[in-house]
């Protein structure tokens, strides 16, 4: 580790298309710049935000490109300006900044900062340049400015949180983006109440963080949705007490089922896949009158929302959430002391572990249906 940081040569995942396997790669990552810190990524994970990504074509004038947004590591270099932050910290980068100083960031609701705000541009966000550079001395583009499908990433020290070091590294991953996602929009962006109904679509990873999130918040009925009936022994054990299958279903509809089991529609419901049919569907779950809708998943094929206006009016909403609506700074180590008090479930999230050399079976088995977490440990 150095004071005067120099570039560094190391392994990368690179993304050189839509939908073709990573390869590794030899690049060399730059020193950090002024707000900024170079990490020494421990392991990372899959989130199924990667995929969507890595999978749509009308983004592939970002390619190639560096994927990864989940992570755990220690920082091995500053740039100017860091404060707060030394050589060694244990941190996880996301992919949401929290300067902490801005108005967004200062603000009670909301998290959107206006510093380093959120962009799927290839660059850098406050200068828009990219920090890798391949074999050949041509760029690689970032990723949500973070990219840690690599050794090594540069991040803005605003999408940077310190970790308790009592924190396991595989744990603390999980917290830099998708179970923060679900239980974030539980309590930050829902507010569910205790006794209350909540009806989640999808039993991925982020779904299944929701229902960890209702569990805690003491929801009475936590209804999943899907169609992979194993989600349903894992969802118990993190609180889920009803689930359906919409295979199973008959001729009735899945809006019909939920209504039936709520007494005419749920508290709360979430979407945590990314279709807009399911949208459709989570919101004409959602009781007369006070019912929320929080959409937590990225459309993946691009198509647009709509909903009867009429509907509307009756009471209900639906609102978006990036990032479960939490700030990274603030909530992350609240979420990791609530872990390590035995009171937060992570251990039930992770179902595979592999080396960053066979990264391409981590997204197999996502596409494939069969993992929740695979953590790839980038030198085991």
């Amino acid at each position: 580790m150095e004071n005067s940081p120099k570039s560094i040569r190391c392994k990368a995942a690179v993304c050189r298309a839509p939908g073709e396997p990573l390869v590794i790669e030899e690049v060399e990552v730059a020193p950090p710049k002024a707000f900024e810190v170079r990490i020494k990524i421990i392991c990372t994970s899959l989130c199924h935000s990667d995929l969507t990504f890595w999978r749509r074509q009308d983004l592939s004038i970002f390619f190639p490109r560096i994927l990864g947004h989940e992570a755990f590591g220690f920082i091995e270099s500053l740039g100017d300006g860091v404060k707060g932050m030394e050589v060694g910290d244990a941190v996880v980068p996301t992919f949401l900044a929290n300067c902490g100083e801005c108005r967004e960031c200062r603000a009670e609701k909301g998290n959107f900062c206006s510093v380093a705000p959120f962009s799927v541009l290839p660059g850098m966000p406050r200068d828009g340049t990219v920090r890798f550079t391949d074999a050949a001395g041509r760029p690689v583009n970032n990723f949500l400015g973070v990219s840690s499908f690599c050794e090594y990433t540069v991040v803005d020290i605003s999408q940077v949180t310190k970790v308790d070091s009592a924190l396991p590294p595989e744990k603390a991953c999980l917290l830099s983006c998708g179970v923060s996602t679900g239980v974030g929009a539980v309590r930050k962006v829902a507010a569910v109440e205790a006794g209350s109904s909540v009806v989640i679509f999808g039993l991925g990873a982020v779904g299944l963080a929701v229902v960890e999130g209702a569990r805690f918040q003491g929801a009475a009925k936590i209804i999943g949705v899907d169609v992979n009936p194993d989600k349903f022994d894992i969802g118990k054990s993190l609180g889920l007490t009803h689930f359906v299958n919409p295979k199973d279903n008959g001729e009735k509809s899945v809006v019909e089922i939920i209504k039936e089991m709520t007494d005419g529609g749920a508290d709360y419901c979430f979407e945590c896949i990314g279709l807009a049919s399911l949208m459709s569907d989570a919101f004409n779950c959602s009781r007369v009158g006070v019912g929320k809708t929080i959409i937590l998943g990225v459309e993946m094929h691009g198509n647009p929302l709509s909903i009867d206006s009429v509907e509307i009016l009756k009471g209900r909403c639906i609102m978006g959430s990036l990032f479960g609506g939490i700030k990274a700074k603030i909530d992350i180590p609240i979420l990791a002391k609530q872990y390590l008090n035995k009171e937060l479930h992570l251990d039930e999230f992770i179902t595979h572990e592999v080396n960053f050399m066979d990264i391409n079976k981590a997204f197999d088995l996502l596409v494939q249906g069969k993992s929740l977490r695979c953590i790839i440990w980038m030198n085991q």
